[in-house]
This record gives C-alpha cells, sequence and structure tokens, in this order.
C-alpha cells in the first residue's frame, strides 16, 4: 500500500503552505519529514489524513483516497496533544478503540500490554490530567497505534521526551515497522531521522528541497567530513584546495572536504610533522546537507 502524493499544494489565502509536493512513501518503511517550523510537514499530513482539503494535487494510498472509511487502518499522533484530561487512561483508550471499531476485551489486553513496555502499568486507572506531559505522550502512542493500523502518522513524537523515553518510544516505533506498518514521521532533529529512516524529504517553507533515499541523499552530496586529532598545529589546513570549512576543536579540527580524494592529499601533507591520534573520513550528515540545502540549521 504505497502513498503518493502528487503535485500536492495547499494555500491558506494568498499563503502557499505546501507547494507542489510531489513523494512516493514506501510501504512497510519508515519515511521522514524533516524541516523547521513552518516548513509544512504538519499541513501535509492532515492533507495526507483528509483533515484538510488540497488546493491543488492528489494523494492516494493504494490508489484510493483517504476518508473515514479508512480510520481503522490509520493512526495518527498529533503534534498538539489531544488527549481528554479528566478521563482515566483506561476510560479513555477504550472509547478511542472502540472508535476504531475494537471490542472492549481486545482494547484493555491490548492496553496493559503497552503500559507493561512502557514501564507505567499502574496509569491504567490514573486520570490523564494526572501524568506528567512524557507519560501523557506516552498514552497519547499507545491511542494511536492500540488498533495495529497499516499506516502511522506520527508529527514530532519524540519532542519532549527525556532521552530515556526517547529511546522506549523509538524502539516501540521500529517494532511496528518491522511487524509491517508504513510509517511517516516528522522532525526538526536530524539525528532521529537519520536512525530512523531509509528515505526522507527536507520541506523548507513548503517546498521540497531535498527527497529520496537517505543513502543516495549522502552520496551525491559528494563533501565529506574529515576529523583530525593531532599533536601539532592544524591550521594550515584551513587554506588547503579542497576543504570547504574548516572548525577548530580542542583535540584538533574537523573538516568539510570536497571529497574522498583531497583526505588522501591531507594525510600525506600530514606525515612527519608530528603524532596522529584520530583521522577519520566519515559520510556528510544530514545536519550538513540542511544546512546547504536550507541555509539554517534548527535543532
Amino acid at each position: 500500500m504505497t502513498l503518493v502524493l502528487n503535485q500536492v499544494t495547499k494555500r491558506f489565502g494568498k499563503e502557499t503552505a505546501v507547494n507542489h509536493l510531489s513523494l512516493k512513501i514506501p510501504e512497510k518503511e519508515m519515511f521522514g519529514f524533516l524541516g523547521g517550523n513552518g516548513a509544512g510537514k504538519t499541513t501535509t499530513f492532515r492533507m495526507i489524513l483528509g483533515l484538510l482539503d488540497i488546493t491543488e494535487g492528489e494523494i492516494t494510498w493504494n490508489g484510493e483516497r483517504i476518508n473515514y472509511s479508512k480510520s481503522h487502518l490509520i493512526g495518527y499522533l498529533p503534534e498538539e496533544r489531544g488527549l481528554y484530561p479528566k478521563l482515566t487512561v483506561k476510560d479513555q483508550i477504550i472509547y478511542l478503540g472502540k472508535l476504531r471499531g475494537m471490542r472492549k476485551k481486545e482494547i484493555v489486553s491490548e492496553l496493559e500490554s503497552w503500559l507493561e513496555r512502557f514501564k507505567v502499568p499502574e496509569y491504567m486507572n490514573k486520570r490523564v490530567e494526572e501524568l506528567s506531559k512524557g507519560n501523557q505522550q506516552k498514552i497519547q502512542f499507545i491511542s494511536a497505534v492500540i488498533h495495529k493500523p497499516k499506516l502511522l502518522i506520527l508529527d514530532e513524537p519524540f519532542s519532549g521526551l527525556d532521552p530515556v523515553n526517547v529511546e522506549l518510544l523509538k524502539r516501540a516505533v521500529i517494532d511496528l515497522k518491522e511487524q509491517g506498518t508504513s510509517i511517516v514521521f516528522s522532525s526538526h532533529r536530524m539525528e532521529h531521522v537519520e536512525e530512523l529512516c531509509e528515505h526522507l524529504c527536507i520541506l523548507h517553507k513548503g517546498n521540497p528541497v531535498v527527497e529520496g533515499s537517505l543513502r543516495e541523499i549522502k552520496r551525491s552530496f559528494g563533501k565529506k567530513n574529515l576529523i583530525i586529532h593531532a599533536d601539532f598545529e592544524l591550521d594550515f589546513l584551513g587554506n588547503e584546495s579542497g576543504v570547504v570549512r574548516y572548525k577548530k576543536v580542542a583535540e584538533g579540527c574537523e573538516l568539510q572536504i570536497e571529497n574522498e580524494d583531497v583526505s588522501q592529499r591531507i594525510f600525506s601533507l600530514l606525515q612527519g610533522k608530528g603524532f596522529i591520534r584520530k583521522f577519520e573520513l566519515e559520510e556528510p550528515s544530514l545536519n550538513d546537507i540542511f544546512i546547504e540545502k536550507v541555509g539554517a540549521s534548527y535543532e
């Protein structure tokens, strides 16, 4: 069930929030949307789900439009969380599970196993407003996946979570993918997309600036990062041809270079100058690519 966006555009009055976005999101994979605030990620998700009308273009999933008749196949974790504060976790999830066509017994048993997994079994009968923000997010996540959706859309799923809970949630997302769920998620955190996604799209002010497989994007970028730690001054490398960026660090320097050949030339230049502790060539990071394509770094 491939999700296809064809020349999708959304305008609000004179403002264009998403501009001619065309994507093919493969089945049973994790696809990442990257971009700063206002890039158009949430608007795109709402159009995929049919919550917002498309100004131009079309979106199909398995050749059909997504509407309410497909809601039992789809899970959505919105960026702005929307649980009922006065309801207990159990009542809340039973209500939402029933909306997806599940039976009470099945919902409770799924909920028990998720609470166990997230190390909070004692929350079953607590009111949502009694929970911390991070734990409310776990409950919101459970509500999005309780019915085992085929397509899961996660809008900034890790924002506001501490590192331990980020890992818990990440593991859950990876397991869902391995069980066959297609997952689309947005983030402004490069490292999450880099770690989890095979394909991605970088949006900037509604325009797709980079799109494709992570491996191909990195390969076509061409530039590499070179990290050198040495017991002697390395400032002279900043003026070498083929060095795009030079950054001094405590142990030595970090360079961005045009291609691998430049690293070999630099290696020769360093011979006989002193002790080299580290000489490491790395693929460009998504952050490097983002900065070059968008012109700013988002954290």
